[in-house]
């Protein structure tokens, strides 16, 4: 896995780094420049967990809504519980989950939404300065890397 792919590693921590270059841009004295921050989910790259993930486990999104710990998924979100917590409580009748291969399946599931990897390279070649934040798990930073691209190339351009 990649440096991206760890908890509490990765996008998230793109906030600090914009706080900080607009901190710097002002101390030296550089213009203030439009700054384009970017939702990842759904707006960059198409969020599988309403359709895919069902899919993984051979239901419906209805059906995974019931079935599911009530809480589980966002507090992994939250970064409230580790990936193995969240894979032991992740149903809520305690069945077992395949952690690893619910992993791998949602980052093969990630790409790019139509237009958007065209767009962000348009935007970078055009100077335009973009930060990318996401409340979703660092597991799409892992599907970077199942889109064929180094994670720190996507990020790159933001």
């Amino acid at each position: 896995m990649g440096a991206g792919c760890q908890r509490g590693k990765g996008p998230v921590s793109l906030a600090a780094a914009a706080a900080n270059e607009g901190a710097a841009a002002s101390a030296s004295g550089m213009g203030q420049q439009p700054v384009l921050l970017l939702d990842i989910m759904d707006t960059v790259v198409y969020d599988p967990f309403f359709q895919d993930m069902p899919r993984f486990f051979g239901c419906t999104f209805k059906e995974l809504l019931a079935a599911k710990h009530p809480t589980a998924w966002l507090q992994f979100e939250r970064d409230e519980i580790e990936e193995e917590e969240l894979f032991r409580i992740f149903f809520a009748d305690g069945r077992p989950v395949d952690g690893a291969a619910l992993k791998q399946h949602m980052a093969d599931c990630y790409r790019y939404l139509e237009g958007m990897e065209a767009l962000l390279d348009r935007l970078a070649a055009g100077g335009t300065r973009m930060h990318a934040f996401s409340n979703y798990p660092a597991w799409w930073a892992c599907g970077c890397i199942a889109l064929g691209v180094a994670y720190n190339n996507v990020l790159k351009r933001c």
